[in-house]
């Protein structure tokens, strides 16, 4: 329910061959529909294409991509993600036109959508940092800098006591308050010991804020190096994009060259058929004049023969004058 259509035309749908690279291969027999949809729960777009029961283009939208018009009614994107490249061929330049213009506002949507979660990210990320920074502070402004401040009170008092004494001098008593405590060696090795606990949080909280910055420096190189890499992805999809768009033409221009060839076949082939019909007429024809023939000479034959006799018997009679003669 959180994923809509917001956008829908139709198009031939092809993708690169993955062996070669360059050639186009058809992936639906005919015009099919092509949807963008938004995702409301995860703010992103794809792009959606169904022939069938069979998904021949899912492909989330992100900043990086671009669409080429590379003829009147072509256009072409990569896609990382899926490690393909889609063509979409239109029935008509406007259509493209419409698809191209709806592209570049749902990549733009990707681009605000993405740099605003970064923000926010950044954002947090800056706050956890700065309370913990400025907490660990407070913590040292308020514990170390009283106590501090008191155990070099205390201890220019021990000195003095206890010059005093190596002099001879009596020390006198100090009074029992509640703060600062009498000046006892106990109390001495419990002030240095406290002295000695804060000056290793200190350490180790300069210690992690060193190593926080160390972090944040390498995230920053890690970013930087993923944001290089991003480009020469980017500028080598490009590079591969324009070499198939100067192939796209010269394939086109074989497309119609085999498209002729085989018509001009179709034609030679339907003259054949015609040929062979008129054979097969002639030679119905001429069996039927060779049957005639036969019956004709087989009749002229018999006239022949009786003529034959004819002139025979009339030899006959002609030598049996002569003999009576």
């Amino acid at each position: 329910m959180g994923e809509q259509p917001i956008f829908t035309t139709r198009a031939h749908v092809f993708q690169i061959d993955p062996n070669t690279k360059k050639n186009w291969v058809p992936a639906s027999k005919q015009a099919v529909t092509v949807s963008y949809f938004y995702d409301v729960t995860r703010n992103s777009y794809r792009i959606i294409s169904v022939d069938g029961a069979k998904v021949i283009i899912n492909s989330t939208i992100t900043p990086n991509m671009t669409f080429t018009k590379t003829s009147q009614k072509f256009g072409q994107w990569a896609d990382s993600r899926a490690n393909t490249v889609f063509g979409l061929g239109f029935s008509s330049e406007q259509q493209l036109t419409k698809f191209a213009e709806k592209f570049q506002e749902v990549k733009e949507a990707a681009r605000l959508a993405r740099d605003k979660s970064q923000e926010k990210i950044e954002t947090s990320s800056n706050h956890s940092q700065a309370s913990s920074i400025n907490g660990t502070d407070d913590e040292k402004a308020s514990s170390v800098g009283p106590a501090n401040t008191h155990l070099k009170s205390e201890n220019n008092k021990l000195k003095i006591a206890l010059t005093q004494r190596a002099a001879g001098w009596t020390v006198p008593t100090l009074p029992v308050t509640a703060w600062p405590p009498p000046c006892s060696a106990a109390n001495v090795k419990k002030w240095e010991i406290e002295l000695q606990t804060l000056r290793e949080s200190n350490a180790r909280l300069t210690t992690a804020l060193q190593d926080s910055s160390a972090s944040v420096e390498q995230w920053k190189r890690q970013f930087s190096l993923c944001h290089d890499e991003n480009d020469r992805l980017r500028n080598k999809e490009l590079t591969d994009l324009r070499k198939q768009s100067e192939i796209i033409p010269q394939l086109m221009s074989e497309c119609e060259y085999v498209s002729e060839k085989l018509e001009a076949a179709e034609r030679d082939n339907q003259n054949l058929e015609d040929k062979v019909r008129s054979l097969k007429t002639d030679m119905e024809e001429s069996k039927y004049r060779q049957r005639h023939l036969k019956v004709e000479l087989k009749s002229f034959l018999e006239v022949l023969d009786g003529k034959i006799d004819d002139l025979h018997n009339f030899r006959r009679g002609l030598s049996k004058l002569g003999a009576d003669n």
